[in-house]
This record gives structure tokens, C-alpha cells and sequence, in this order.
């Protein structure tokens, strides 16, 4: 590539680009564009109507220094700071996991679950984060009253933050491991996203997920041991007939409705995502 004092319009910066990400992503063009409108702090289509304005040195410097990041596999949304969920855009660091499209199908699924509620719910979102769930939640239902645990002081400090730059005030947040972090019981629902991939499973995919915390992803030989602690503990902090909801890896539904059973839940059923894999499965809390 050129070096940054080459790029001198939004043009070549983009050609640059294409050429230098796609030995790097499926996406080159899109990906360039995301890099410039964030270095220009622009959107994508001023890129396009306004294609031969100059950038300064400073900013072809730092649009290298963003080409160079991701030409090493970083992420994009470490590399900006941002990754939109629920259609919230949120700050998200290396202390936390980038939060994935399909975990928008456990919002989904929660509010689902309390569509009829006539009163405020209690919730909790275990193991919360960057705290998207449980602001996409409290965002959708502000007269509810939101708990989230994570056990990372640097994640619980994200999540405030993203919950202040989004005006959401009906979230308390507590650290904790899992349920040992609720201040109460009496949840009308309790959720979470935990680590579901199995020391096997990392052992192959470390490469791709390398700048992400490993312990916000991986759970044991078999990835169920986050899962297990969860179901076990819920019930001592959900109301009779509340519902667990959890998300898991797309072959694990089977073996999670199994560890509900065992744990005496009833009403226990796995919800498929858009491309019909099982990615969520609750159980309904039974004295």
C-alpha cells in the first residue's frame, strides 16, 4: 500500500483500501468504508457524494493505521469503538465480547416471553458485558426494572457508560458471578448470553477470536459449564412459573434442554434463529 502521505482523496483512500482488506475479509469495500467514515467521523454516503475531497495528513495517517489493525485480523469494532445491537449503537472494548446479531434473538425471546405482563417486570441479564441485552431490554421496556451482573470491573464500567450515552436509567448493575451477583430474588425472568464454547472447540477457532476475552468465551471441555452454574442457581432467584432464558451454540440445544430436566424445569423448548438453528432455550422455574 501507499504510505499515509500518498492517500490524498477519499477516492484513492478507498482503492487503497479495497485492495490492502481483501486478503482479509469477504467484505473489502464495505469494511474500507466503515474505517474512513469513522477516521472523518462521516457517514458512508458523504464517502460517496463527496469522493474527491482531501484528507489531511493527520487523517491518512490514522486511516493507515486503522488499515494496518485490521490487515492483522483486529476487529472492526475494536478498531472504531462501536458496534450496533437492537439498533443501539454502543461502545465496545477489547474487555468485552462484540456483541453478535444473532443475540438479539434472546432480547427477542424475553420481551416475547412478557408481552402480557400488566405490571413492571424484574428482570436480570447474567454475565452482562458491554451490557447490550440488558439495555435493548430496559430501552424496550422503561418501567421495568433491570438488573445486570458481570464479574469484570472494566465490562460493568462499559455498560454504564453505554447506558448513560443512551439515556437508559431503569438498569442496576452489580458485580458478581451469575446470580450470586442479584441484590434480591423475586425475578419475573432472568437471561444471559454466557461462554458456550467448548476447550476443544477454541483449540480450533482461537485465530478468529484472539482479541476477544477467552473467558467470556470458553466453559469447560464440553462448553456447558457456565450453562450448568446458571440453571442450578435461577431458580432460587426466579418467582414460581418464571421463565430462564439462555443462549448456546447452534448443537447444543439438546444437550441444554437436558440440563433444565435434570434441574426440574418444565415448559422447556429451544427457539430457532432466522437460518433455523436452536440458539436459545428456556425453561419455566416450578416449586
Amino acid at each position: 500500500m501507499q504510505t499515509a502521505l500518498d492517500i490524498e482523496t477519499i477516492q484513492q483512500a478507498l482503492a487503497e483500501a479495497k485492495t490492502l482488506l481483501s486478503v482479509v475479509t469477504d467484505n473489502p469495500v464495505l469494511e474500507a468504508e466503515i474505517l474512513l467514515a469513522h477516521v472523518l467521523n462521516t457517514t458512508r454516503s458523504y464517502l460517496h457524494g463527496f469522493c474527491e475531497a482531501r484528507l489531511s495528513n493527520e487523517q491518512a495517517r490514522e486511516f493507515a493505521d486503522c488499515l494496518l489493525r485490521r490487515r492483522n485480523r483486529e476487529p472492526i469494532a475494536y478498531i472504531t469503538g462501536h458496534r450496533e445491537f437492537w439498533s443501539l449503537d454502543f461502545y465496545v472494548t477489547p474487555d468485552t465480547l462484540i456483541p453478535r446479531p444473532e443475540t438479539e434473538l434472546l432480547v427477542e425471546s424475553a420481551l416475547a416471553a412478557c408481552s402480557l405482563a400488566a405490571t413492571p417486570m424484574k428482570i436480570a441479564d447474567l454475565g452482562t458485558g458491554s451490557g447490550v441485552v440488558a439495555l435493548a431490554i430496559a430501552h424496550e421496556k422503561p418501567a421495568w426494572q433491570v438488573f445486570a451482573t458481570d464479574t469484570s470491573d472494566r465490562a460493568l464500567q462499559l455498560a454504564k457508560i453505554n447506558a448513560k450515552r443512551l439515556q437508559i436509567e431503569n438498569v442496576s448493575f452489580c458485580k458478581g458471578n451469575w446470580c450470586d451477583a442479584l441484590p434480591c430474588d423475586g425475578f419475573d425472568l432472568i437471561v444471559s448470553n454466557p461462554p458456550y464454547i467448548s476447550e476443544m472447540e477454541w483449540e480450533r477457532h482461537a485465530e478468529g477470536l484472539l482479541f476477544e476475552p477467552r473467558d467470556a468465551l470458553v466453559s469447560g471441555l464440553d462448553g456447558l459449564d457456565a450453562i450448568r452454574t446458571i440453571i442450578h442457581s435461577a431458580g432460587q432467584y426466579l418467582k414460581s412459573s418464571a421463565y430462564l432464558f439462555i443462549e448456546h451454540g447452534y448443537l447444543q440445544g439438546a444437550a441444554v434442554r437436558k440440563i433444565f430436566a435434570a434441574s426440574g424445569y418444565g415448559q422447556i423448548h429451544s427457539i430457532r434463529d432466522l437460518a433455523g438453528q436452536e440458539r436459545v432455550t428456556a425453561g419455566q422455574y416450578c416449586l
